[in-house]
């Protein structure tokens, strides 16, 4: 077996193998290459000493690290990872994605427990799991984002054994799987790239530190890096998708910028493999280049998160109004219609919060609608509030409801965080295992401090140290069988099943898409060709007009009567309606 890395800052590279050490030669053809060949089985331990230091760090492309980010790497028979079963196909424009979080989806927070739980999602009718980060980090729980090694799996999750299972019980099961990866940096311990090669440069600074060196001296084999990891994701464990975390943090002056190359390079192994991949960016610039085809100038990715329209629908159902909110505060119904005709409310206006104009328009008849990807729950948008509350914690089902049709019928992909289809009455908390006990006082503290500053007593600020911070946010499986969860869930099966059987709901075509509204009777109603939703937010009834007649009930939260012979709807409060032809 051939052993490699890529180690230019040091002159002397030893593999140790086992019990044995084997030094290493320079490879010839590749600059700052290490290479030697010594028989090697799935399951060794190895990992490289640089120089004459006397410590052995893991290998930065090492599949398994069994021992947590500080251990030796271990051997993985890559070939035993590709699924059995056949990916299902379905395309991005076609899916309804489900995002959940390994560590707290069931109790046991692992791949096997979670496929257990696949069966659900079938019955939901969503296409796609999107599975946040699962490459390995310090400690057993964590939100992920603080992984250190890009090409490996968490062990406490079951490590690549047990993701390859996931993705072909998935797969399996019918669902495609979409994972979340972090390029824009690596976590505060453990993070042995340093060491290796320049990865990282001061040229650049990001909320986290140094940024990856995307277009410094050395960056040409630092994006192989990244670009390597993403595509062996896709192409040897057999998934169907990545998101890309926060994109915008990507600092690259390159004429050819990573994310280019990497769109490039999916695009070409979609071809070769005949499997609709594709990625999903996460991009707070508000820029349609995000998604635009390389060909006509943008950047090349499939779709992009859409904040805007989370935070318009937020704002609009629970009134919040505090940091970003307080853009969509002043008229959250005139922001929400403007998201879902327009895409971004910030296309180039002003964003107090920022104390800048921010973002640029979409071009909405050459770009289509499933460029983007509307929810109204994220791991981000709940985890990143003061202690977790759901959004089922501040409204009523009824507006529950109300979000559930805005998203699932609306014109973007939609998405939906895991419980939400219940109203899940756990919380989904900030929540970290960190081993240093610097580090673990410093984000406690650092938690704290950021949330004092809205008026959040220390005492109310979870500590996410704490293992029952984690525990609190696992989600409980009884509850979907229960009063008035089980109403909930079926409501998101009806509107899920409605997606999939009308056409008018997957239209493509942003232009088409009509909204009306009224601010201060708090209702708004949105057509998508045949299609209409009328949805009433107000504590009292509403009737709304719908300019013509013979359109019937398809789907109501509440009981609603057909509309009149003179085309009006009479909702309820607190409550959504589908009408169709």
């Amino acid at each position: 077996m051939q052993f490699e890395v890529w180690a230019p800052l040091t002159d002397r590279v030893a593999l140790r193998l086992g019990q044995a050490e084997h030094g290493m030669e320079r490879d010839p053809g590749r600059p700052g290459w290490w290479v030697v060949r010594v028989p090697a089985g799935d399951g060794d331990r190895y990992g490289f000493r640089l120089g004459g230091a006397a410590e052995v760090r893991p290998d930065p492309r090492g599949r398994r690290l069994p021992d947590g980010p500080d251990g030796l790497s271990a051997v993985v028979d890559t070939a035993a990872l590709a699924p059995q079963a056949p990916p299902p196909g379905t395309r991005l424009q076609d899916a309804v994605l489900y995002e959940l979080h390994v560590g707290t989806f069931t109790p046991e927070g692992t791949f096997d427990a979670a496929a257990a739980r696949l069966p659900h999602l079938v019955r939901l009718g969503v296409t796609h799991v999107e599975l946040m980060p699962v490459c390995p980090f310090p400690g057993r729980h964590g939100w992920g984002y603080d992984g250190v090694a890009p090409w490996a799996v968490h062990e406490p999750y079951g490590g690549p054994a047990g993701l390859a299972r996931f993705v072909d019980a998935a797969h399996r099961a019918g669902l495609g799987v979409v994972l979340d990866v972090v390029h824009n940096h690596l976590g505060p311990t453990g993070n042995h790239l340093p060491a290796f090669g320049p990865y990282f440069t001061d040229a650049h600074h990001t909320p986290w530190g140094a940024a990856v060196n995307l277009d410094g001296p050395g960056s040409d084999e630092v994006r192989a890096y990244f670009l390597g990891s993403a595509l062996a994701w896709l192409r040897d464990y057999g998934i169907d998708g990545l998101r890309l975390d926060a994109v915008h943090a990507l600092a690259d002056g390159r004429a050819l910028t990573f994310l280019e190359e990497l769109s490039a390079a999916v695009d070409a192994l979609a071809a070769e493999t005949g499997r609709p991949l594709f990625l999903i960016a996460e991009s707070d610039a508000c820029d349609p280049r995000t998604t635009t085809p390389r060909a006509a100038g943008g950047l090349g990715l499939h779709a992009q998160w859409n904040d805007d329209f989370h935070h318009a629908l937020h704002g609009a159902l629970t009134g919040e109004s505090q940091g970003y909110y307080a853009d969509f505060a002043q008229a959250p119904f005139a922001a929400l219609a403007k998201t879902m005709t327009r895409a971004f409310f910030h296309d180039g206006t002003w964003s107090s919060f920022r104390g800048r104009t921010h973002g640029r328009p979409v071009d909405r008849r050459r770009t289509p609608a499933h460029r983007f990807l509307g929810y109204a729950q994220t791991h981000d948008q709940v985890g990143n509030r003061a202690q977790g509350d759901r959004l089922a914690a501040s409204v009523s089902p009824g507006l529950q409801a109300c979000a559930a049709a805005l998203v699932l019928a609306g014109p973007f992909v939609p998405m939906l965080f895991m419980g939400e289809e219940w109203g899940a009455g756990t919380p989904w908390q900030y929540f970290t295992d960190h081993p240093d006990p610097d580090l673990a006082r410093a984000v406690r503290e650092g938690r704290r401090r950021e949330f004092a500053a809205h008026g959040w007593r220390p005492e109310e600020v979870p500590d996410p140290q704490d293992p029952a911070t984690r525990e609190r946010s696992c989600l409980d499986w009884a509850e979907p069988e229960r009063q008035p969860h089980a109403r909930l869930l079926d409501w998101y099966r009806t509107l899920v099943a409605l997606r999939r059987t009308h056409p008018d709901l997957r239209d493509p075509d942003l232009a088409a898409v009509r909204v009306a509204y009224d601010e201060e009777r708090r209702w708004l109603t949105f057509r998508r060709g045949d299609v209409r939703v009328v949805v009433n937010a107000a504590a009292e009834p509403a009737t709304v007009a719908l300019g013509r007649n013979g359109v019937r009930v398809l789907a109501a939260w509440e009981e609603v009567p057909h509309p009149d012979a003179e085309g009006r709807v009479h909702v309820p409060a607190e409550s959504v309606v589908v009408l169709g032809p």
